[in-house]
């Protein structure tokens, strides 16, 4: 049996990753595995004075270790191994360690901060196993999940990873009993729709023709299929929040170098705006 792997941290907002987690865990028939990661920068004492510095690391880890076993015995969860730890760069640990022969997925809450490239891009970035997103800032939930797949690419690395959407889209779905519902946004720029240079609702009917098939496939009801034109992130976004889906799930290319802090993702724009949980699926890319 594969395992999940919860991150916890001190600032978990509104998010109680280890309950979500162990819940989720338990859900998709998968052993729950919990790291406590913990890291402060030191100043005065503590920065010149090594041994300081050491007893105030032991006493945060320590204090660390009996919260992590209140949650679970809170959880009736002991049974649950956990491994708390001083770790400054999370994601190389946790994008290192968890690793797809062994782990399922990674769960963890969004993480708000002002840096350029925040924690959680990092980890949808390197991530090897797909990446569950709690967010920090939910909607009044229905019992929804909206998948995002890229029904107009014949990249062969693209459908691939629709695939590989749909595949957890329904994983997800059968272990939480939640109805299921498809997003395709045909990207359209505002300045064309704003200049009325293009019919997006002539778009978007010719695109329910065109991927008839694909669709009937999928075995969705015809009120679960949703195209719509404009900008993925927006679209994505405003979906979400009519569905009240409790769950995003999508696909993200992992652009490495240069060209992964120049081009942008949208699984990366939208975790600013989103207020539903997203699973990131990876796909590895040289692009």
């Amino acid at each position: 049996m594969k395992k999940l792997f919860i991150i916890s941290q001190k600032d978990q907002q509104q998010t109680d990753a280890i309950k979500a987690g162990v819940l989720l865990a338990n859900q998709l028939d998968l052993l729950p595995e919990i790291a406590a990661y913990s890291y402060e920068s030191f100043s005065g004492d503590a920065y010149y004075n090594p041994r300081i510095a050491a007893a105030v690391r032991a006493q945060v880890l320590a204090d660390d270790t009996a919260y992590i076993q209140q949650q679970l015995s809170d959880l009736a969860a002991n049974h649950v191994p956990f491994n708390s730890m001083w770790c400054k760069s999370l994601f190389e640990h946790a994008c290192g360690y968890a690793q797809p022969d062994e782990y399922a997925m990674i769960v963890k809450s969004i993480h708000e901060s002002a840096h350029f490239l925040p924690m959680d891009w990092q980890l949808i970035r390197h991530t090897k196993v797909p990446l569950m997103l709690l967010s920090n800032n939910p909607l009044n939930r229905a019992k929804t999940i909206l998948m995002a797949v890229d029904l107009g690419s014949n990249n062969a690395a693209k459908q691939a990873l629709n695939k590989a959407v749909i595949t957890q889209a329904n994983k997800l779905a059968a272990a939480t009993g939640y109805e299921l519902h498809l997003g395709f946004v045909i990207r359209l720029p505002k300045i064309l729709r704003d200049m009325d240079l293009v019919n997006s609702r002539t778009l978007i009917k010719e695109a329910y023709k065109r991927h008839s098939q694909e669709l009937n496939q999928l075995g969705l009801d015809k009120d679960s299929v949703h195209i719509v034109a404009g900008d993925a992130d927006m679209c994505l976004f405003e979906l979400s929040c009519r569905l009240k889906a409790q769950y995003l799930v999508m696909g993200a290319r992992q652009r490495q170098g240069i060209m992964g802090h120049v081009i942008g993702n949208t699984s990366e724009s939208i975790l600013s705006r989103i207020r539903s949980n997203v699973l990131v699926v990876p796909q590895h890319s040289e692009d």
